[in-house]
Parts: structure tokens; sequence; C-alpha cells
């Protein structure tokens, strides 16, 4: 049975990467890149997911549930990855801020310490107003919400989780 299925598997791979060439032959692949380039989240959407997950990160944090801050920061970090093809200009400012700006906020988080990730995180949302500014999104101001920004998440759970919990 595996063998069949393995046998399928390859021929439908066969199958799927000949008509992509034969696609690619076809057409003009610039045009095909750009299309395909168009259909990507710019930057305002992944933002929105970065911004959905930064908060959640707090109240994670804040019930101590360090594996689900850590998954928030990782999936909040991920989301940006389109953003490389169709923005890379305004990626590169994300990657910086990331991994230099937001880096005491992901030491925080690994270290369990709510007194440390809470001023990390109070200084990031200031970091990101002033970044906003900077490139000409000041009417973008980032706030500390009293709620999380998806209710449908069970920030208080009884189980208590380490930040390395979250898979690679």
């Amino acid at each position: 049975m595996l063998n069949i299925e393995h046998k399928l598997g390859c021929a439908l791979a066969i199958y799927a990467l000949s008509g992509g060439i034969a696609f690619a032959a076809d057409g003009d692949l610039q045009k095909q890149i750009d299309e395909v380039r168009s259909a990507l989240p710019k930057f305002a959407i992944p933002m929105r997911e970065v911004g959905d997950r930064f908060q959640n990160m707090y109240f994670a944090a804040k019930d101590g549930n360090w594996a689900l801050a850590a998954y928030m920061s990782k999936y909040m970090n991920g989301s940006m990855n389109p953003a490389s093809v169709t923005k890379p200009a305004e990626y590169k400012v994300w990657k910086s801020f990331y991994d230099n700006t937001f880096a005491s906020v992901n030491k925080a988080i690994m270290a369990k310490d709510w007194k440390g990730f809470d001023g990390a995180y109070m200084a990031v949302i200031s970091d990101c107003n002033g970044c906003h500014q900077a490139m000409g999104y000041g009417f973008i101001k980032v706030v500390k919400m009293s709620t999380p920004a998806d209710n449908g998440i069970d920030f208080t759970s009884s189980i208590r989780s380490e930040p390395g919990d979250v898979p690679k």
C-alpha cells in the first residue's frame, strides 16, 4: 500500500513540476513573478497580525504562560516574511527592530522575568510609535490594550509553561 502511495506521490510531483515548467516556458516568467508578488500581503496586513500577537503576548506573559508569549513573539516575527519580498526596504527596518530593539522582550520571555518583560514591552511600544512617526505613519499609535486582541485564547491557563516549549 505504501509503495503505491509513494509511486502516486512521485507521479503527481513530476506532473506538477512539468506543468510548472511548461507554464513558465509558455509565458513571460517576469510577469508571472510579478503577479505572484502582487498577490502577497505588503506591509499593512502582516503588521496587523504583528499588533494582535504583540498585544496577546503581554497577557500571556502577565499570566505566566511563557510558552504562549514565546509563541506569539515567534509568529509575530514570521508574519512579516511576505514583506521581505513585497517591501524589502521596510522589511529591513522590521528585521533590525525585531533582532535588536525587540531582543529585550525576547530575553525577558526566555528568563520568565515579568518585571523585565513589562519594562521592555512598554519601551517597545514607545519605539514602535517612534518608528511609525519616522516612516510617515505617525497616525498609527500603538497602545497597551486592557484586554487581549484575541479573546478566544486562555491566557490564564493553569498549566505553567516554559518558553522553550514552543516547537521549532
